[in-house]
């Protein structure tokens, strides 16, 4: 049963702010840092302004990142992917020194740079691609994970025009309900992955359509169906044909972001009236055929799950729900940590340890929303300071780097 929200209540129509939400819940609110960012990891900043509330552990991160030993420092690195500019690499490119001197985990490819409201991002043609992709991987002293959102329909990185194959939506596909036809329609997507050099993609989407009108997910077809049943049928071929390619996939938006009204790039979301939990389901029934590779969380307000931080900050969730009650031990990555429902309303230091702390394995900046150079750089002091005062333990670094060995060894073991 659909339990639809009293639409005179602003928590409802996202008119709320997270901390009008969480205290109208009862919840106990976490400090808001908006608008907060760590300093330059090579110099000593002075703070503009210190907020009242502001823990002395998060202030003494941003100010001046404490050392740990090289090796954790790499584990760390690991830990990390980030978006970048450009359509080759030079010299002088920020991501040159992330992955050859930091040695940073991932990379994720846009084709188009939102900051700029440019076309020209990372993408201009198949050739230009794998190029792209073949200088990355070279600079990496480990495997590099070269990730992309190559959903279909008109979420599609690699599209046609650049010269890519035209793709089919997951709705259209939901629609058919043929699995057959949806493994040959995921086979070409892989396909295309593969000759461009990239070895993961950020899909499928599991979330189910309860609102059709959602402006992220149900209106721009990006849902299998209202089913749940369907969902998993549509993606366990979705990554079966992407598994025959040697490509590894991601389940997103965890625990579910179908049900929602507003859009976690735009601001604070909260789906506690909307949610069910059938929205589990996709992840369950998945989880039990052994086809998950990796997890994406979803920046939602869930109180029904935890009534204190959103799911991307939430170990109720993370490790309660995903990792204990479904046993789930693969890599689970953040949603864009610059999408504004984190950004405007978290400080960049409490969000970047919290998802962390939470559960979560890879904190994933795309630096397109905005563009911020030495991002990778100071997620890893970040981290980096959490070991060393006592926040995050190493114990829990651990954790995050041997799923992220485990999902990088099936792609040497397929080469």
């Amino acid at each position: 049963m659909n339990h639809m929200p009293d639409l005179t209540d602003p928590r409802a129509t996202g008119a709320w702010t997270r901390r009008q939400v969480l205290a109208a819940s009862g919840a106990i609110a976490v400090t808001v840092l908006a608008g907060c960012r760590p300093a330059d990891s090579t110099a000593t900043a002075t703070p503009t302004s210190t907020p009242a509330a502001l823990p002395t552990a998060t202030s003494a991160a941003e100010a001046q990142p404490l050392e740990v030993a090289p090796e954790l420092r790499c584990k760390l690195a690991q830990m990390v992917l980030v978006g970048f500019r450009g359509t080759a690499l030079e010299p002088d490119n920020p991501i040159v020194a992330d992955i050859r001197d930091r040695g940073i985990g991932g990379v994720v490819l846009f084709s188009y740079d939102v900051a700029l409201q440019s076309p020209v991002r990372n993408v201009e043609s198949p050739e230009q691609v794998a190029a792209l992709n073949a200088a990355l991987s070279d600079l990496a002293t480990d495997p590099l994970l070269i990730a992309a959102d190559q959903e279909g329909g008109k979420v599609a990185r690699l599209n046609e025009t650049h010269g890519f194959p035209p793709t089919v939506s997951a709705q259209a596909l939901g629609e058919q309900n043929d699995p057959a036809a949806t493994y040959t329609a995921a086979a070409q997507l892989a396909d295309t992955l593969k000759a461009a050099g990239i070895r993961h993609n950020f899909a499928p989407v599991v979330d189910v359509n309860t609102n059709p009108d959602n402006p992220v997910i149900g209106a721009i077809g990006r849902s299998f169906s209202a089913d749940p049943a369907i969902v998993t049928a549509q993606a366990a071929a979705f990554i079966r044909a992407h598994h025959d390619r040697g490509i590894t996939t991601t389940l997103k938006h965890f625990p579910g972001h179908g049900s929602s009204r507003s859009d976690s790039h735009l601001g604070f979301v909260d789906v506690t009236a909307t949610w069910q939990p059938l929205e589990l389901d996709p992840y369950r029934d998945l989880l039990a055929q052994g086809l998950v590779d990796t997890v994406m969380t979803a920046h939602v307000y869930n109180a029904q799950l935890d009534p204190d931080t959103v799911a991307t900050l939430s170990q109720p969730i993370i490790t309660g729900i995903l990792r204990e009650q479904l046993g789930f031990d693969g890599v689970v990555f953040s949603d864009d940590m610059q999408m504004s429902a984190i950004a405007d309303n978290y400080g960049f230091a409490e969000a970047v340890v919290g998802t962390v702390a939470a559960g979560v394995d890879v904190v994933a900046v795309g630096n397109n929303l905005a563009y911020e150079p030495d991002v990778a750089a100071r997620i890893i002091d970040l981290l980096a300071a959490a070991v060393a005062d006592g926040r995050l333990s190493e114990a829990r670094i651990d954790e995050s780097y041997r799923r992220i060995l485990a999902l990088k060894a099936r792609w040497a073991s397929q080469e």
